[in-house]
């Protein structure tokens, strides 16, 4: 369908049922995952990759979460479905936290209290200086 066509089409609906009948009808495809389902990949989600076998770094990637509904519906999605189904359902790309499992988290915050401020050193005084790099004339 061509741009016009297409724009007239739009304008058609619009004469006849106003702005309302512009409003997104939702999406096209069905959902084939039911609330109780989506309830379960969240809190599966949540458990990590690790717990699902991805051993090799920490991160949900869409090809993982495409294999993982798989595994737990039977039902089959692309990756570009994947995405679509996540944004649909509020889901967002995130970066994600990089710590190490192992991470202390009571040993990192002494560190930060009492070890840092030592290595750290005293703060320097205000002093005014020359934003010049250039070295002031001698004479």
């Amino acid at each position: 369908m061509t741009r016009r066509a297409c724009g007239e089409r739009w304008r058609k609906v619009w004469r006849e049922g106003g702005v309302a009948a512009l409003k997104s009808k939702g999406p096209v495809s069905r959902e084939r995952l039911s609330g109780r389902e989506w309830d379960r990949l969240g809190a599966e989600l949540k458990r990590g990759p690790l717990a699902h076998g991805f051993s090799d770094d920490q991160r949900w990637t869409l090809g993982r979460i495409k294999t993982l509904i798989g595994r737990l519906f039977h039902k089959g999605y692309t990756i570009q479905g994947v995405a679509k189904l996540l944004k649909r359902h509020g889901w967002s790309c995130q970066v994600p936290v990089r710590h190490a499992i192992e991470r202390d988290e009571e040993a990192v915050e002494m560190w930060k209290d009492e070890v840092w401020p030592r290595l750290k050193g005293q703060r320097r005084t205000w002093a005014p200086t020359s934003a010049s790099r250039t070295r002031r004339a001698k004479g």
